[in-house]
């Protein structure tokens, strides 16, 4: 087994820990998200507003993504990297 086997073999694991946290956890994440938004846009003066309020809205739709996918290692979602033999 080369390095780069266990390499992803490691990150399909962290995939699907990242997974398994998200979907208990997505309305607590979004609100963090957005609690940390309105941090930094209060601590710029509202100078990156509209780059704080994209970034937002990106990991928010990130959020929902993962929790909607069906779970680790089910094969539906395209891209997807099989498991380590």
């Amino acid at each position: 087994m080369s390095v780069f086997d266990g390499l992803k073999g490691k990150a399909g694991e962290l995939k699907d820990k990242a997974t398994e946290l998200v979907g208990g956890n997505a309305d607590k994440i979004k609100g963090g998200i957005d609690h940390a938004g309105k941090f930094v846009d209060q601590k710029t003066g509202g100078k990156y507003s509209d780059k704080i309020g994209n970034f937002q809205t990106k990991a928010s739709e990130a959020v929902d993504k993962v929790d909607r996918k069906e779970g680790p290692g089910t094969g539906t979602e395209p891209g997807q990297t099989p498991p380590a033999v």
